[in-house]
């Protein structure tokens, strides 16, 4: 598959929320379609490894637009530790987790309101972090989430296992 035009690429997020991005920063495209036509709904670039302390505010910011949320699906392997459930204002939500390693978080807020998001490695540099943000966001983007990773440079960097003493 041929890479995308660059100059299409720096459209697709607006020059002040090039400015914005950071860690801790989720993007969504939250106009949904009945074909579901691009792989991805929105980015997140979480500031560390500890689900306990990145979730609530990705959560916040979701319910904020799209409602309550119920649950969230995410990369055992990619975390450091992983509770089944969190409560987060006052609102349980329910924490499904396997080593998929896909790169992605799914959020659900019922039975059929399912929003992949493309996770972004804390460690990324800012640049690779906003073009990857960008190309999950547009809407007939058909590159997997580990896939927008390796072209954009971030690459996946797993969280050390502590041994047991």
């Amino acid at each position: 598959m041929p890479d995308p035009d660059p100059s299409r690429e720096a459209k697709l997020l607006p020059d002040a929320i090039h400015q914005a991005v950071r860690p801790g920063t989720a993007i969504l495209r939250l106009q949904t379609t009945h074909d579901r036509a691009g792989i991805l709904d929105g980015a997140w670039w979480p500031r560390s490894r500890d689900i306990g302390a990145e979730l609530p505010g990705l959560i916040a910011a979701m319910t904020e637009h799209l409602g309550p949320v119920t649950r969230v699906g995410l990369d055992s392997s990619a975390w450091e530790e992983l509770p089944t459930r969190l409560i987060i204002d006052d609102r349980v939500v329910h924490i499904d987790s396997s080593p998929v390693g896909d790169d992605t978080v799914l959020v659900s807020r019922g039975d059929r309101d399912l929003f992949s998001l493309l996770v972004v490695p804390p460690h990324a540099t800012p640049d690779a972090a906003r073009d990857a943000m960008a190309r999950a966001v547009c809407a007939d983007n058909l590159t997997q989430a580990a896939q927008i990773l390796i072209d954009t440079g971030t690459g996946r960097v797993l969280p050390i296992a502590t041994e047991a003493p």
